[in-house]
């Protein structure tokens, strides 16, 4: 309750979202990153050494699976059990349930066979990784977020309408707000967050915290999944834990 208040306080102290100049940049951007990830094949084409654990893949709002498809694949040429989340499009509480319950019998699923997972999540997908492994950390052996907003207020987005408008949720409802706090808690797994402090969409002071390792890229929101600097981000924190 204490953290909840003290979150709730510092949302008086509203951190703005990104300028206009960025967001307007953030489909070009995108669109330079698609166009020269083949540039970069030789530099992805790492060392078979991964562990073989299981790690699970959350796409950001609205996305699906496909988005995830090629840092997917990259993960399991480096030798991971990457699996898609499962659910298809994220539109929040309305894909993975109130209580986030559909994600979580997902992840008991793999964790039965292969032993907690590691969530690696996109923006609002890597808020509900951080909620499950809140609620369930004995089915989490740590968390990766991507461009996730989940230490401050949503008004410090470019996108919280689309959100509102996607999720049927209100960013003011005070169950929405309890939901929030949890998110931005300290977890009691490892946590990764890269974070952008050009991102056209999120303002990057709110995509990490001081309680867990943080990686700084420069990249756009947009398409920041499939950047070939995010791939090797997610493989150096996989192969130090």
């Amino acid at each position: 309750m204490l953290f909840y208040d003290k979150f709730m306080t510092a949302l008086t102290h509203a951190i703005q979202p990104p300028s206009k100049l960025l967001w307007a940049a953030e489909l070009p951007r995108a669109a330079w990153t698609v166009m020269n990830l083949p540039r970069h094949k030789s530099r992805l084409r790492g060392e078979h050494n991964g562990d073989g654990r299981p790690v699970m893949l959350l796409p950001g709002l609205i996305q699906g699976e496909r988005a995830m498809k090629p840092l997917q694949r990259f993960l399991r040429e480096r030798g991971y059990q990457a699996h898609g989340w499962g659910l298809g499009r994220n539109f929040g509480a309305r894909t993975t349930g109130a209580q986030a319950e559909q994600l979580i019998t997902r992840l008991e699923t793999i964790a039965a066979t292969n032993g907690p997972v590691t969530l690696i999540g996109v923006s609002l997908g890597g808020m509900m990784a951080r909620l499950v492994a809140q609620r369930r950390p004995d089915l989490v052996r740590e968390v990766i977020t991507i461009s996730s907003p989940f230490a401050g207020s949503g008004k410090a987005t470019n996108v919280w309408r689309v959100f509102e408008w996607a999720t049927g949720e209100r960013l003011d409802d005070p169950a929405v707000a309890a939901r929030s706090a949890e998110i931005a808690a300290p977890l009691s797994v490892p946590s990764t967050a890269i974070w952008s402090q050009s991102d056209g969409l999120v303002a990057g002071e709110i995509c990490r915290d001081n309680h867990g390792r943080s990686i700084e890229i420069s990249s756009s929101h947009l398409g920041v999944q499939i950047r070939p600097d995010v791939f090797l981000a997610v493989a150096d924190v996989l192969e130090g834990h």
